[in-house]
Formats: C-alpha cells, structure tokens, sequence
C-alpha cells in the first residue's frame, strides 16, 4: 500500500516540472517574442589543445596505435673532475692508503741527472758540406831504418759537397842520419843506399766513406769520421853520399810524386779535432852508385854518382790537429 503511494507521488512530480516552465504570474503561459526566437544559440566550447609532446620522446614506429611514447633518457652528465681533498675524491684514496700518493719533490726532481741511453739516429755532429779544413800535423817515416825523416805538414781542403773535398797538402822535413850508422857503415864498409827529403807538395782528393761516435772518460761522447785521400804532386829528395863523401856531394832534384792514405778524425767538438793519417808517398829514386871509378879525375864527374832508380815508397805517418771554418752552420731539413 506505501509502495503505490510514493510510485503516485513520483509520477504527480514528474509532470509537474514541465509545466512549471511555461507558469507566469496570473497563471498563463505567455508566449515568445519573434527577437527571443531569433536570438543564436550559443556557441558549443572549443576542444582543448592536445598536450605538446615533449622535445625529446622517443617514437617507437613497431609499437601498436594507442600506445603512450616514452620520453627518451636524458644524456648522462659528464663526470665531474675529482678534486684532492673533496668527498670521493683523491683525498680518500690517501688517507685510506698513503702509499699510493707519494710526495715528489718537483724542484729536486728537476735537478735530478738522467742517465738515460739514446738508441735513435742522430743528425750528424760535424757538417763538412762547403766548409774549409786547415789541417798542421807532425810527420815522421815509417818504412826507412837507417834515416830519420821527422818533418810537419800542412793542409788545406775545401768540402765541395759533405764527403768530397778537394785541397793541396805540403810538407818540410829535416832529415836525421845517426853518427853511428856512418861510422858502422865505414868500418864494416858496407854500402846501403840512402835517401833525405827536402820538401813535397800534393794537389789531392779527399773522400769521407764512415762516420760514428763511441764513448769514452765516463759519459763524454766523441764524434769521428774516416776518410780516403789520394793526389799527385812533387817532392824534393837526393840520395846521402855514402860510397864516397868525400868526393860526391848531390843536389835536391823534385820528382813527381803521388800519394794515397787513409785517415781519421776525432771531434773535440763541431770544428776542432785531432787528426791521424798514414800516406804512401811513391816516386822513382835516383840511388848512389855503389862503384868509384877507378879513374880519380872521374870522380868528381857527376854522371859517375848515380847508379840505377828505384820506386820508393815514402810511408809517413801524420799526426795533428785540424780546424773547420765556419765554426758553426745550420741544418737545412727537407720539408
């Protein structure tokens, strides 16, 4: 019975509302205006903007419609630079181990000597290449027992390229026969043909094939070089009455010589060395003749003095310093 009550009461409700939309005051409904009815109607709201997608989001073109992007990670920050003394920095590492940063004297270190070894192939120490050479050597003979010959002997080279040098040589010598070996030779009346040399000149060629270096008085490093020389030129000589000297008296008379040797340089530094050298002097000797004639107004004839020649050998060994002018040049390197 209370259900049909309110089932009335809703349906009295339900056509009451209606109706009370066209009610006026005095109970009738008026009706609208031909302006009310032209009145637009209002406009529907506009759609809201879809978001802006974010700059970096990272479009997955297998991934099914509908499917949210993902926006991509961002780049990792670079590592901040670790600082001694700051938290995770070098500081913890030394205060947890000591050891591992050892304190280095930088000024102590600097002055410290390196005794390093240097396997690589260096510029060469001496440039030669148009430069002159003045060379002032000692000489003395090698291959004659009977006379000395000590002498000096001066050079002078120009370097038409780095190996190849072309100059003239000369040498003085002063001649040395002992007492002893005259009065030897006059007892047991022995005849040895003897020779001494007055001076001798040479135009030559010189060729410088090695270079190097090798260590010596501790770390000193000294810097050489070998070289070939040869030439053609003239030298003074006589030979030494011996047979007869109270009679025969012979003069200097210049043969043409030539000359070949090998040498070597030792660098005090890039223009001052020490020089050793051995050259074979070869020229035709005019040697004593061993018989007088028996005929004394003979003896003094000159034609009678000499008898056969000789190829000699003249072996000299040459010791001295050399100077290279300019003192000092500049590379030029290949760009």
């Amino acid at each position: 019975m209370n259900q049909v009550r309110i089932g009335l009461i809703v349906a009295a409700a339900m056509i009451a509302v209606p109706g009370s939309a066209w009610a006026q005051k005095g109970g009738k409904p008026k009706r609208a205006t031909p302006a009310a009815a032209a009145a637009p109607a209002p406009a529907a709201p506009a759609p809201a903007a879809a978001p802006a997608a974010p700059a970096n989001v990272e479009i997955d073109a297998d991934q099914p419609a509908g499917t949210k992007a993902v926006p991509a990670a961002p780049d990792a920050p670079a590592a901040a630079p670790v600082v001694p003394g700051e938290p995770g920095g070098l500081g913890d590492i030394c205060q947890i181990d000591p050891s591992a940063c050892p304190q280095v004297d930088l000024g102590a270190a600097a002055k410290r000597t390196l005794g390093e070894q240097m396997y690589a192939v260096q510029q060469i120490y001496a440039l030669r290449n148009h430069r002159f050479e003045t060379q002032l050597s000692g000489t003395f003979a090698l291959n004659d027992q009977f006379v000395g010959h000590p002498g000096i002997t001066p050079a002078f080279n120009y370097y038409v390229t780095n190996v190849l040098a072309v100059g003239i040589n000369g040498a003085y010598y002063f001649n040395r026969d002992q007492p002893f070996n005259a009065q030897v030779r006059r007892a047991a009346r022995v005849a040895v043909p003897l020779t001494e040399y007055q001076w001798a000149g040479a135009v030559n060629f010189t060729y410088v094939p090695m270079y190097g270096k090798f260590a010596g008085f501790g770390d000193f490093i000294f810097h050489w070089d070998a070289y070939v020389v040869g030439g053609v030129g003239a030298m003074a000589t006589r030979p030494i009455a011996v047979v007869d000297p109270d009679n025969r008296i012979f003069k200097w008379q210049p043969k043409v010589a030539f000359n070949a040797g090998v040498g070597v340089r030792i660098f005090f530094n890039r223009w001052f060395a020490a020089v050793l050298e051995v050259r074979d002097y070869i020229y035709n000797e005019k040697l004593e003749n061993l018989e007088i004639d028996p005929q004394p107004s003979r003896r003094s004839d000159e034609s009678t003095w000499f008898g056969d020649s000789k190829l000699t050998n003249n072996v000299q060994a040459q010791l001295g310093l050399s100077m290279f002018l300019p003192f000092s040049w500049e590379y030029r390197l290949p760009k």
